[in-house]
């Protein structure tokens, strides 16, 4: 059994690394066209991925993601203790007619684009304390989906102001256990671990829902950008740490208007990471070509990112360490209607090179 034990007011610190076995990541042409084009596992041209609705059309996308780290990590789906999983839609239906179809053990999640960071949490602390030797986390967004779902439909041609962001296509799933993945990793370009070396998640910290009491549904950034803000700085304080003990921090989706936000509220608490932070939302695209105003958003913009972009750089030693922080708007549409505001929660994840033998 891996031992743990809490650290601080809000993190956890595991005594034996929790292995990053695979990882895979799907997403649609749009992204494709953006700079990490070429590290994604595949490219969906159709953004109905072969299905009659947009629904169907990202629960198919997830599946096959989750298909892809399984077999990544040379397993069958019945290996699988169990899977954490969500998207943004409506009681997760992405997920509950996704990867519950293949039968493993299922917890469906909601922490909205934080999505990627709350199941590796709950992997990680199941993996450490013995509940599953492999316990598959995943998430995905659509574009179409969560314009239905959250805005207006396509149709109806709406306007995007400016501090807005585009929901990412896209799908990521990583398998995690409580073993080094194989060398090689069949069938990854990149594989998932060098000769002596791999990734790991090895501590985590999570967030509270953060409100201040924005009601810009259209600008998220600004709503998830002190829910940021707090998990950093707690968990800084709760290891003990600065930022400088990192070589990167990476929020999920903030954007330019989230980033700028994050930047001068930590600054307010003496904290500066203006030199290592990057934040998915503004990796995925190129805001200089691709018009998408602010940057990426939705659940599948951080776990993408992360599968495709992160994690190969960890496990080439690129980054020895960094911190991974999704973020997430907790609203429904329920709720906007209502005129609640939008309030914010981010989850942080440790994710280091570890040696193996």
């Amino acid at each position: 059994m891996n031992l743990q034990k809490t650290q601080g007011a809000a993190s956890v610190s595991f005594g034996k690394p929790v292995y990053i076995q695979s990882a895979a990541s799907i997403a649609g042409k749009k992204e494709g066209e953006g700079p990490l084009g070429s590290c994604f596992d595949m490219i969906c041209e159709d953004p109905l991925f072969g299905t009659d609705t947009w629904e169907a059309a990202e629960s198919t996308m997830q599946k096959e993601a989750a298909t892809l780290a399984i077999g990544k990590a040379g397993l069958k789906p019945e290996e699988i203790r169990m899977v954490f999983a969500g998207d943004l839609l409506a009681q997760s239906i992405a997920s509950s007619f996704g990867i519950a179809e293949m039968g493993i053990p299922f917890y469906g999640l909601y922490g909205a684009c934080s999505t990627m960071g709350e199941s590796l949490s709950l992997g990680s602390m199941a993996v450490a304390a013995g509940y599953g030797e492999h316990i598959l986390c995943a998430t995905s967004s659509h574009f179409a989906s969560a314009e239905k779902e959250f805005r207006y439909p396509l149709g109806y041609g709406c306007q995007r102001p400016l501090s807005a962001t585009w929901t990412v296509t896209g799908s990521g799933a990583c398998v995690i256990g409580s073993q080094p993945p194989s060398f090689p990793s069949s069938g990854d370009a990149i594989p998932l671990r060098l000769e002596n070396s791999c990734a790991a998640i090895t501590e985590i910290t999570t967030g509270k829902i953060i409100d201040y009491g924005f009601k810009d549904s259209l600008n998220m950034g600004g709503c998830m950008a002190p829910a940021a803000c707090d998990t950093i700085y707690q968990h800084l304080y709760d290891f003990g740490r600065s930022p400088s003990d990192y070589d990167a921090i990476i929020t999920g989706d903030l954007g330019l208007v989230g980033q700028k936000i994050l930047l001068d509220l930590l600054s307010e608490k003496n904290i500066d990471i203006s030199s290592v932070h990057q934040d998915c939302g503004l990796l995925i695209f190129d805001n200089s070509t691709q018009d998408t105003h602010s940057g990426g958003s939705g659940c599948g913009c951080a776990a993408t990112v992360l599968c495709a972009y992160l994690l190969p750089k960890v496990i080439a030693g690129e980054w020895k360490r960094i911190l991974f922080v999704p973020t997430g708007a907790m609203l429904s549409k329920v709720s906007f209607n209502e005129g609640d505001p939008v309030s914010g929660i981010a989850h942080a994840i440790v994710i280091e090179q570890v040696t193996v033998s």
